[in-house]
């Protein structure tokens, strides 16, 4: 048995995310669209920044990129970031050991 760094939340299994697909998960608050693509699993902010949707786990994947259904918004599965390199979305480190996936989430902490 693995000792999982501080901070990382068991998600879900590997299997249930079938490849080239997304899936919402919430984890500890934060709403989480994760990807599977070619075995290789991302994290990202499910809500997206432009009609703040919670829809990006349903989005049309390619070239690392997944592109929001309601409006077309590219986000970097990576980094999150939009195509020109603006801001985007966060993303979030994941780690998959024994076939569970964990992913280390922060909250947006909102400055007024």
């Amino acid at each position: 048995m693995s000792i999982i760094p501080e901070g990382f939340i068991k998600t879900c299994r590997i299997d249930d995310l079938a490849d080239g697909n997304g899936k919402r998960f919430i984890v500890n608050d934060v709403d989480v669209a994760l990807f599977n693509v070619n075995g290789e699993i991302y994290a990202i902010n499910n809500l997206c920044c432009h009609q703040h949707a919670a829809i990006l786990h349903d989005g049309f994947i390619e070239d690392g990129f997944v592109t929001c259904p309601a409006h077309g918004w590219q986000f970097s599965l990576a980094t999150g970031r939009m195509p020109e390199g603006r801001k985007g979305v966060d993303s979030y480190e994941v780690l998959v050991d024994s076939g569970d996936v964990y992913v280390k989430v922060f909250k947006k902490e909102l400055n007024w």
